[in-house]
């Protein structure tokens, strides 16, 4: 197993650079960089390859509708001349309300466009012969409405990588297939390793698909677990609920959310509620008890004296879930009054953190948000060398 981290552009201060140069030190295999609707992924990845001698760096993800499979190409051949083959390309469909709300172009077919995605840049990376696609979503050289007649088709001036690594930020059943089908990796957002099939079983299914001696060790598994580390274990798990809540209850359309079916097939219906938009509110309805230990299975959350004892396979029994009043104020805190109602009761019904990785067969990576204390950087990030079967 090989471990990651995940890197943040702060408005003011930039990136955490000595997180990234502390992440290195210790021998972690990559760190990774997102984009949503702010800050873009490529900046802040180029920003760090450029100040690393050993580390790689990661997209997760390119927003595959926000640029065009040659400009995404173009991007990863030049950061890997730049860094000595250290960039790792993570592309993804997004979700329609960016895609259309954001990029102001059609969502699409998100399977169709990441098969031809991929396809397109390895073609590019290939330069077997001048750059050539028709497709469902991308003709190139492009001769619809509005077209000139004079584009042709061209090959990179370059040479690029061809064993680039392309990863798919999937969710969806169909989604893992495609990515165990045509990708090298998947980011999955949740993973739990009690039900470890939910991700592994479609990706399986995609690389028997695939044929050609291709199998799940080849295939880089690369889940997000995040952590937090304190002496108040109740606070610890506070601490990630709203982020969990905002995806599980918000992130997304009221009639589509990725996420919150995720979590369903994760095994918590009836925290998830039936429409993420109409989650019941209130302690009684939204339920806290017992909450701590369904959540705990996707993320980690201990003491800094458990941690250093080995990760724990148990988080169970911690304090019940927050007060009304911390809700409230969480509440407060979430831009936009739609979101805001959708996360409050998730933040009632999945109270936090643990997360287990047992999948043996693939390489794992674990992306972690990692918890800093002043009391020094390096005993926060947990070594590479250790043994983190949680």
């Amino acid at each position: 197993m090989k471990l990651a981290t995940t890197i943040r552009v702060t408005p003011g201060s930039g990136i955490d650079m000595d997180l990234v140069w502390e992440a290195e030190r210790l021998g972690y295999e990559a760190v990774w960089s997102g984009e949503a609707y702010g800050t873009d992924a490529v900046t802040p990845v180029a920003w760090v390859l450029a100040q690393t001698k050993k580390i790689k760096a990661g997209t997760s993800i390119m927003q595959m509708p926000a640029r065009t499979p040659a400009c995404a190409a173009m991007t990863a051949m030049t950061l890997q001349a730049l860094s000595g083959n250290r960039f790792l390309c993570g592309i993804g469909p997004s979700g329609p309300q960016v895609v259309e709300g954001w990029h102001g172009v059609p969502f699409g077919k998100p399977l169709r466009r990441t098969r031809e995605y991929i396809a397109i840049i390895r073609q590019i990376l290939e330069r077997r012969a001048p750059l050539e696609y028709h497709g469902g979503h991308y003709h190139i050289p492009y001769t619809g409405p509005g077209a000139t007649g004079f584009g042709k088709p061209l090959r990179s001036i370059i040479h690029g990588d061809p064993s680039l690594k392309i990863y798919t930020a999937s969710v969806a059943p169909a989604g893992l297939r495609v990515a165990g089908e045509v990708a090298d990796g998947t980011l999955p957002f949740f993973m739990s390793a009690e039900k470890a099939d939910v991700i592994a079983a479609p990706v399986q299914e995609g690389i028997a698909k695939a044929g050609g001696g291709k199998r799940l060790a080849d295939f880089d598994i690369v889940p997000y677990v995040r952590i937090a580390i304190g002496g108040d274990l109740a606070a610890c798990r506070d601490a990630i609920r709203p982020q969990l809540a905002l995806y599980i209850g918000g992130m997304g359309a009221r009639s589509r959310n990725y996420y919150n079916d995720l979590t369903k097939r994760l095994g918590y219906e009836a925290e998830s509620g039936q429409d993420p938009g109409s989650l019941p509110c209130g302690p009684a309805r939204g339920g806290r008890g017992g909450g701590a230990r369904r959540a705990d299975r996707r993320n980690l959350a201990d003491r800094p004296e458990r941690a250093d004892q080995g990760s724990p396979r148990s988080l169970e029994g911690g304090r019940e879930g927050p007060s009304d009043r911390d809700i409230a104020a969480r509440r407060r805190d979430t831009r936009g009054a739609a979101r805001r109602r959708r996360s409050r009761t998730v933040m009632q019904g999945l109270p936090a953190l643990r997360h287990c990785i047992t999948l043996n067969p693939a390489l794992i990576w674990v992306g972690t948000a990692v918890a800093r204390a002043k009391s020094g950087l390096s005993s926060m990030l947990p070594s590479p060398l250790e043994d983190m079967t949680l």
